[in-house]
């Protein structure tokens, strides 16, 4: 069954590549005015350090409305189609080579892409202001706990590759909410690392898992702002294909880290996406933007 996931990868990427090359030939002529350079080094920096857990979008908006290179407008496709083949590539590389029980992994990557497409009417319902609180609590709780088993203030963690029982069906259940919540722009690379420690898992496990998850979800949506024409076609190219780059640098980075410097990492990233989400909770929210 890892064959067929890493097919099916393969599959989406060489089907979202087409759309993608045949739209911006299409529209060759017209192509937006933007740097291509630096376009280019905001792909590069933004998914080196997505493949660590950091996550693309944040950084990547706060760098391109600083350089003055995509117009609000078009931002979310822009966003979404740029990383959309690098997220397949590290999807594609970490099912490979990193190893994790299949059942877990299918079943929690089935159950993020029903999550965003059952989940997105519900999810929208909601404050999302109030979201971010709770994530950031939780993600700060999880944060404490992974440091105290690092301190051994806490005897626990784990190094296992797959979940059974109970814990199997926690897993599904909290992964179908967070791609649920990736209808509401919240992250789910952080949030997929605490529940993974918190279950018991090798931090190493996580990146399989968050990644594939994200994998199976952004061709579809990447897709529709594609044929909607909602996006900024050569900052497109030009952030993803030094973005692609990156994540092969990236890809042997991680994998050669020492588990204990990736659980400071993965630690590191969850405070980091906790305090992202009590700073965008307090922030004052724009007239578009549900409070």
């Amino acid at each position: 069954m890892i064959t067929a996931v890493w097919v099916s990868l393969v599959i989406l990427g060489t089907w979202f590549l087409f759309l993608l090359v045949r739209d911006v030939l299409k529209h060759k002529a017209v192509l937006e005015k933007v740097s291509i350079w630096k376009n280019a080094l905001i792909g590069f920096v933004v998914n080196f350090f997505d493949v660590l857990g950091i996550g693309a979008f944040a950084p990547q908006t706060a760098l391109l409305k600083f350089t003055k290179q995509t117009d609000d407008s078009v931002m979310p496709g822009t966003l979404n189609v740029t990383n959309t083949i690098p997220v397949l590539i590290q999807a594609i590389i970490f099912i490979q080579i990193i190893e994790v029980d299949v059942l877990t992994l299918v079943l929690m990557l089935a159950a993020a892409t029903v999550g965003a497409i059952l989940g997105a009417s519900f999810i929208s319902t909601l404050p999302v202001k109030s979201i971010r609180l709770i994530m950031g609590f939780a993600l700060l709780i999880t944060a404490f706990f992974m440091f105290a088993r690092q301190m051994d203030w806490i005897k626990g963690g784990g190094d296992a590759i797959g979940l059974t029982g109970y814990k199997l069906v926690i897993a599904v259940a909290v992964n179908f909410v967070l791609g649920a919540l990736m209808t509401a722009g919240i992250g789910l690379y952080a949030p997929c690392m605490a529940l993974v420690f918190a279950l018991g898992m090798s931090p190493k496990v996580a990146f399989p898992i968050m990644m594939g998850s994200c994998a199976f979800l952004m061709p579809f949506a990447s897709a529709k702002f594609i044929q909607k024409g909602a996006y900024n076609r050569k900052a497109t190219i030009s952030m993803a294909i030094p973005g692609a780059i990156a994540v092969l640098f990236a890809v042997y980075f991680v994998k050669s880290l020492p588990l204990d410097q990736l659980k400071t990492i993965v630690l590191l990233v969850i405070l980091y996406t906790s305090a992202i989400m009590f700073k965008d909770a307090f922030k004052k929210t724009s007239k578009n933007e549900p409070s």
